[in-house]
């Protein structure tokens, strides 16, 4: 299993959702790090009922996919996340990946990652 298929495995749960025990752990980030690099409220990542709402489960997703299509680029979780956090991206007045989800912009980001994979220009 490569890197990018364990990371994955790890922070997802067998329900299909994103487990933000282990997505923070996984970081190296509390939870309410974790829900502000991912722009949720705290409660959105402790309690439950938030937790599994479908709004707070797709951003967790956003963010999840993008941070492991880095992973493949970056060669570590830590660097796939300091990317995702501070790197300015061009294309978007340099804003970060982590501004754009935050904006709910998520599929913007994916779809630069995209063009960038197969030998496109930022």
């Amino acid at each position: 299993m490569g890197p990018h298929a364990a990371f994955l495995a790890e922070v997802m749960a067998s329900d299909g959702l994103v487990a933000t025990d282990r997505l923070a752990t996984q970081l190296h980030i509390t939870k309410t790090e974790l829900a502000g690099a991912m722009g949720l409220s705290r409660d959105a990542v402790s309690k439950s009922s938030r937790l599994r709402a479908p709004s707070t489960q797709a951003r967790l997703r956003d963010g999840v996919e993008i941070i492991n299509r880095i992973l493949a680029w970056s060669g570590s979780l830590p660097q796939a996340f300091a990317w995702y956090r501070a790197q300015p991206i061009p294309s978007f007045g340099d804003q970060t990946a982590e501004d754009l989800v935050k904006e709910g912009r998520a599929e913007a980001v994916k779809r630069y990652l995209s063009r960038i994979a197969v030998g496109g220009y930022a």
